[in-house]
């Protein structure tokens, strides 16, 4: 009876472990199918941000919500990996992807507890969940972990795991992977952690939130310990060097991303650029973006604005101390920074300057010279005291000096003519202050700066610089508006008959406006949108000749880059080349460029811009622009001491916006300063006096890679000895003349009467060559 009853319970187990069996088999089977594939592990994209750097190569920007920098395992120092391996999994060189001790461990806590609790896993299940599974904790996750497990250490080396997981795990901070935590904790490089900084890093990955030295210094450094005691155990060090590193403070602090030039405006610029191509995935490709920008003429563009507004808001006197009589030593400073401003408190004062202090404690002196500016306000320093919380900024001198945040704001556009390059872009004085970018968003009367727009449309239609045009009062009836309109001139003269060479060197409103009517603004107008100008930013009223319509300082740098690049319009542009993290590049920008020695009537090439205007018309343009800066309305340019500088000044009505656009060979900039509530700059605020002295700060910081070429007359040019009084024929020996270039279709045939020796012209030339 006993050996039946064991024979059916034997033929019963027998059953079941069949049944069981075959279940198994089946269920793993089908489990099997649903795994994903492991092979996907071979070309892993990690999540990567993108990183913006200037044309030279330092990062100027990076963007994205997880910081990771992969390293090959050859990379990672012997000793990282130990205490790795002593923290997460010390069987991990030996075991075939799970941990049946581990495994088991865990188990036993869930039958006694009755919870699930986080262990059990291997570094290989780590890296089968990280790249393969969800985050559920479930019993059926569980188990395709183990399954993939499984195959992995089959599939890959021991060092290939280890790899994925040191890129992959989560290490708190944003920061992922095993290098973006040792710059974010201690801002150094993986070889250049000490052995306390290993575990302390090797600790995050067990819970990164709870073990944060950042957020959580105590239960940090007592798993830092817990890392360093098992690395004693496992024979990874031995006991001196144990308690050496268990004695060692810790030093972590959040360290800022590795900005090693800063040009924000530039930085946002693109990233709004690749965003607008790549979507959102842009934050996690990896991508490097090159910029066209050297950062020595950012640098420059920076400095240049922060100055020019700094000498128009010095000269309209001080508004007083940040906070005045302040108690306590330096105790209400801030470590506050607007543009090149910083906040100081007085200690000190004496018939000599000033004595301060700058957040952080050190002493600074301000010269008596570099006071002397708030007079004109009616103040001096005996209206500052001690305690005096004051703005200073530190001159090119290395000099302090006593300075306030200016109202007035400022924009900096430089472009390479021939291709569109842009080479600077500073969109105002402080970014982080006001992120609206000036340079690119900006919609400003260009003013006096738009009339060689009209000046080009008139030559276009037989005008010749020696045209003549009265200089007198004009009224434009408008039946659309309450009254007449009654243009000036800015300085309320009127020289009477004009040549056109004169008008634009002296900025005449009223030659402009009869010009115009003589031409048509539908004829302006045409013309303007092949310098790129956009239709709606024209209005179609006789106002369009002093530059009522809008334009940002980018959209006039590629205007005058027609006149400097011989007549074509060009694209600006931002992005050099994309590349994705291995280094592949995804684009490499080939601009259209300007070709002026092609024939116009040869075909354009593909990679040629557009011609703009014809050769003849941009060289007698460009003369014009010239005369500006020779002997016009920006002759401070002249202490550059170059022959190819040109330009344009511009300033609208009642000085609310103040230009300089001009161009050397190979570089064209436009500087803009104003209000960004359009108050008036005040009066005598020109943009000759305002704008033009960045231009110059600008060029002559960067001039020197740009030497200087001379201008050759196109074929078709001419020159004709004139007289200035009516544009006519002179013989070569008659005094009063000049000499004046021609499109040799409209060089005048005619010869003027004798200029009589009582006749004089207030805007007359030198009897010399204009080149």
């Amino acid at each position: 009876m006993l050996k039946s009853l064991i024979k059916w319970l034997a033929l019963c187990v027998l059953a079941f472990c069949t049944t069981f069996a075959v279940a198994s088999y089946f269920f793993f089977a089908e489990l099997d199918k649903e795994l994903p594939d492991i092979e996907q592990l071979q070309n892993v994209q990690y999540q990567m941000p993108f990183s913006i750097y200037s044309q030279d190569r330092l990062l100027i920007g990076q963007f994205g919500e997880k910081h990771r920098m992969p390293v090959s395992i050859d990379q990672v120092p012997p000793q990282q990996i130990n205490a790795f391996i002593a923290a997460e999994d010390d069987r991990f060189f030996t075991h075939i992807g799970i941990d049946p001790t581990g495994l088991a461990r865990a188990a036993t806590q869930l039958v006694l507890t009755g919870k699930k609790r986080q262990g059990g896993s291997t570094i290989t299940m780590q890296v089968a969940r990280n790249f393969l599974l969800s985050n559920e904790k479930t019993y059926l996750r569980k188990l395709k972990e183990i399954l993939l497990a499984l195959k992995i250490e089959r599939r890959y080396s021991k060092d290939q795991i280890l790899e994925l997981y040191l890129n992959k795990i989560y290490m708190g901070q944003r920061a992922y992977g095993l290098a973006a935590s040792a710059q974010t904790y201690y801002g150094k490089n993986l070889s250049e952690l000490s052995l306390p900084q290993q575990a302390m890093i090797a600790g995050l990955p067990k819970a990164p939130s709870i073990y944060n030295p950042i957020t959580n210094p105590e239960r940090a450094l007592q798993r830092r310990n817990y890392v360093l005691r098992r690395m004693l155990e496992l024979k990874h060090i031995d006991e001196n060097t144990y308690r050496s590193a268990l004695n060692t403070a810790d030093d972590a602090a959040l360290q800022p991303v590795n900005i090693e030039f800063q040009a924000p405006y530039v930085a946002e610029m693109a990233r709004q650029e690749i965003m607008a191509q790549f979507g959102d995935a842009a934050y996690t490709l990896g991508l490097k973006v090159y910029t066209t920008v050297p950062s020595e003429f950012q640098r420059a563009a920076d400095r240049a604005l922060q100055e020019a507004v700094h000498e128009y808001d010095e000269r309209h006197g001080y508004r007083g101390p940040l906070t005045k009589n302040a108690s306590g030593d330096g105790a209400i400073l801030t470590d506050t920074v607007i543009g090149d401003c910083r906040q100081a408190q007085i200690v000190g004062l004496t018939e000599s300057g000033i004595t301060a202090t700058i957040h952080g404690g050190d002493r600074i002196q301000i010269d008596r010279s570099n006071i002397e500016w708030i007079k004109r306000s009616g103040a001096n320093r005996t209206n500052l005291h001690s305690g005096d919380v004051i703005w200073v900024r530190r001159l090119n001198s290395g000099d302090w000096a006593l300075t306030q945040v200016p109202e007035v704001e400022g924009a900096l556009t430089a472009l390479n003519p021939n291709n569109g390059a842009i080479l600077a872009l500073s969109g105002g004085f402080d970014f982080y202050h006001s992120k609206y970018n000036r340079a690119t968003q900006s919609k400003r009367q260009p003013g006096s700066g738009f009339k060689p727009i009209i000046y080009t449309a008139a030559f276009e239609k037989g005008f010749t610089p020696a045209s003549i045009i009265n200089d007198a009062p004009i009224v434009i009836e408008d039946p659309s508006q309450e009254n007449d309109w009654r243009p000036e001139n800015y300085n309320r003269r009127y020289l009477g008959p004009t040549p056109l060479r004169v008008a634009l060197r002296e900025s005449i409103n009223l030659v402009s406006i009869r010009l115009l009517q003589e031409i048509g603004v539908a004829q302006a107008i045409d013309t303007a949108r092949r310098f790129g100008f956009d239709k709606e930013q024209l209005p179609t009223t006789l106002s369009l000749a002093l530059g009522s319509g809008y334009a940002s300082p980018l959209r006039m740098a590629t205007a005058y880059a027609v006149f400097a690049n011989g007549g074509f319009l060009v694209t600006p542009y931002l992005i050099e080349r994309i590349e994705n993290n291995d280094g592949t590049v995804l684009f490499q920008a080939q601009p259209p460029m300007a070709c002026a020695d092609c024939k116009e009537l040869n075909p354009p090439q593909e990679t040629s811009a557009p011609r703009a205007i014809s050769a003849k018309t941009n060289f007698l343009i460009n003369s014009l622009l010239r005369d500006v800066v020779q002997r016009g309305t920006a002759t401070q340019a002249k202490q550059l001491g170059r022959n190819d500088l040109a330009g344009k000044t511009g300033t609208t009505n009642e000085q609310r916006d103040a230009w300089f656009n001009g161009f050397a060979t190979g570089i064209v900039a436009s500087t803009w300063i104003g209000y960004d509530n359009s108050l008036p700059l005040g009066h005598g605020e020109t943009g000759g006096k305002v704008a033009l002295p960045m231009w110059i700060k600008f060029i002559k910081a960067v001039q020197h890679h740009f030497p200087e070429k001379p201008e050759t007359p196109p074929a078709g040019i001419v020159q004709a000895y004139i007289n200035p009084r009516d544009g006519l024929l002179l013989e070569p020996n008659e005094k009063g003349g000049i000499w004046e270039y021609f499109a040799e279709e409209t060089a005048p045939k005619t010869m003027s009467a004798p200029i009589q020796p009582e006749e004089s012209f207030e805007g007359e030339f030198n009897e010399e060559s204009l080149f």
